[in-house]
């Protein structure tokens, strides 16, 4: 059984890093829309580096941790041809 400081290791290698990343690329969505012309995601507190106003309880916190319990996940079929 892994120790908390191997799992924390892991954590700080993968999940940290990930956060970072989404809480950049939202915040700059939000600003490229603001300087664009729509005040939408200033008035709602998105153009942040804060990364808890960019969180979904939906798509960021129940849907990825049913995927990793389940170890399930969807995506539709490419087309391939038979020679």
């Amino acid at each position: 059984m892994p120790d908390i400081a191997q799992f924390l290791h892991k954590l700080s290698v993968y999940a940290i890093p990930v956060v970072l990343a989404i809480t950049f690329h939202e915040a700059a969505h939000g600003w490229v829309a603001y300087k664009k012309g729509d005040p939408t995601a200033k008035m709602l507190g998105r153009v942040t580096l804060n990364p808890f106003p960019h969180i979904d309880p939906f798509g960021t916190v129940l849907l990825p941790a049913m995927m990793l319990l389940l170890a399930r996940g969807w995506c539709s079929a490419g087309p391939s041809r038979s020679p």
